[in-house]
């Protein structure tokens, strides 16, 4: 007998079931998202309105923001790297072996947090040029795992696996990593393209930018030439390849024998020089070559144009030349016409100003036009090429001149500062931009201010610092004679050496 039912039993309704489920798939979805998002979030670097700085206090190590706050204690024995000082990521190294050269590295960010934990080790990318000015690669950080070495970028992101015996910058060319495998060398960028597959056993750069080739030996001990899109220029069959390159002519050692060759191979001079130092900008006119220890110039068919007579010869610009006798340094023309007198210690040629820079032994420059006539002279305090000014002392003032030689104000140089350095009566003080007297003119030497904010100042020997309102915020103190430049972030004043880029409070 069947049960009679007090009531129907409902049926469900499918298409509600399912939509509830995918409701709460996406709901669990979103809650491991979300927390992956502030995982991530935590395990970065951010991109700061800040501006950091290594601080070195009572001998350790920290991290100071541009009004001299302290971001992370020194507490640390080495150096904090900051790879961008604009982004909050900070590389301490610790518990360092000097015997058997054993450390261990951590990454922080401006909350003292440590980040991108998963890896062993995490290191910056130092670079350096000729000059050995020091510099760390854009958006890229070193990380070792399981014994091997890879690449993120700042924000934790993999560029490259972590499968490479060693990661190092090509020195002095920005976005060129030399990776090693397995005994053989390759290039990546900083983004993880390989621009040289890993085939070669030695590879160094051929030009200054990632654009202008390598030289690349081989397995026969060889060297060639490959350009930046794999493309051999020169085959794998010269003893030695010279950095001196332009208008498709290569210098290479073949035989025992240096000579210049286009990139066919065939073979452009060989004789009447020991050495080719440069080759000049315009096309087929020549090369600078050595003979006898001497510097001259000669033409591609082999033609002397400047005998073989000075200590240095320098291309400056096309047809001109900053020669050395002995030890003083002028300008010739490539009719060996003398420009400029052998009267100074050095002369350089800035580009961007067309402008030549003639130095003496006491630090006084000519600075000099294009038609090699002296516009100003005075001490050059600086050179800015990307807003076209130069700064000279001149008669213990400072003036500004674009690359026109038109002295401008320097409020217009300036436009950004609250305070302007001034001199009366043999003392130093601040103005403001309307020229009312901010600072009382009683500091015997004085600094502009900084682009955070800050200006040095010194009395009775000893240096100190203001603020851009004018306020003392570092009694004179301290004697930076010794010095190369003196400059405060708040309490914290620039260290000795100027490559390290640290601040320091004593």
């Amino acid at each position: 007998m069947s049960r009679g039912k007090r009531y129907e039993e409902p049926k469900l309704n499918m298409k509600k079931v399912f939509a509830v489920i995918l409701a709460i798939i996406v709901i669990v979805m979103s809650v491991f998202i979300i927390r992956g998002i502030f995982q991530k979030e935590s395990n970065k670097g951010e991109i700061a309105s800040k501006t950091y700085f290594a601080g070195y206090k009572d001998n350790k190590w920290g991290i100071i923001d541009e009004n001299g706050n302290t971001i992370i204690e020194p507490s640390y024995e080495e150096m904090i790297i900051i790879p961008d000082n604009k982004t909050d990521i900070f590389l301490c190294t610790y518990d360092v072996n000097y015997d058997t050269g054993e450390y261990a590295t951590k990454a922080l960010n401006s909350k003292n947090q440590e980040i991108f934990t998963e890896y062993t080790k995490v290191e910056a990318i130092s670079n350096h040029d000729a000059n050995n000015n020091l510099w760390y690669e854009d958006n890229v950080l070193k990380v070792q795992k399981d014994g091997k070495w890879g690449t993120i970028n700042f924000e934790g992101d993999m560029i490259l696996k972590a499968e490479y015996d060693s990661i190092e910058a090509i020195p002095g060319v920005e976005n060129a990593l030399l990776v090693q495998k397995d005994g053989k060398y390759g290039v990546a960028d900083n983004e993880g393209r390989m621009i040289l597959d890993i085939n070669y056993t030695e590879i160094t750069n051929l030009g200054k930018t990632n654009r202008d080739g390598y030289i690349v030996k081989d397995d026969t001990g060889l060297y060639g030439i490959v350009d930046s899109s794999k493309k051999v220029i020169l085959q794998n069959q010269y003893q030695e390849i010279e950095k001196v390159y332009g208008n498709d002519l290569y210098v290479v050692t073949q035989d025992g024998n240096q000579k210049l060759i286009n990139s066919n191979g065939e073979e452009v001079l060989t004789q009447g020089f020991e050495e080719i130092t440069a080759i000049l900008k315009a096309k087929d006119q020549g090369v600078i070559y050595v003979s006898n220890g001497k510097y001259g110039v000669m033409n591609l068919t082999g033609e002397v144009l400047i005998e073989a007579q000075y200590d240095n010869l320098v291309e400056a610009k096309t047809n001109v030349f900053i020669a050395k006798k002995g030890e003083t340094q002028g300008i010739v023309d490539i009719d060996n016409q003398e420009k400029v007198p052998f009267n100074y210690q050095s002369i350089t040629y800035n580009e961007t100003g067309d402008i030549y820079i003639a130095e003496d032994q006491n630090f006084n420059s000519n600075i000099l036009n294009n038609h090699f006539d002296v516009q100003q002279t005075g001490i050059l305090i600086e050179i800015n090429t990307e807003a076209g000014y130069f700064e000279l002392k001149q008669n213990d003032e400072y003036k500004y001149y674009n690359f026109k030689f038109e002295e401008k104000n320097k409020t217009e140089i300036l436009s950004n500062h609250t305070l302007y350095l001034d001199k009366k009566d043999n003392l130093y003080g601040y103005v403001d931009k309307d020229g009312n007297v901010v600072v009382e003119y009683t500091y015997d030497d004085a600094t502009e201010q900084n682009e955070y904010g800050f200006a040095a100042v010194k009395k009775d020997g000893k240096w100190g610092a203001i603020n851009n309102k004018g306020e003392i915020v570092q009694e004179p103190t301290y004697n930076l004679d010794d010095y190369l430049v003196v400059d405060f972030i708040g309490k914290w004043h620039l260290g000795k050496d100027l490559n390290m880029n640290y601040y320091n409070q004593e």
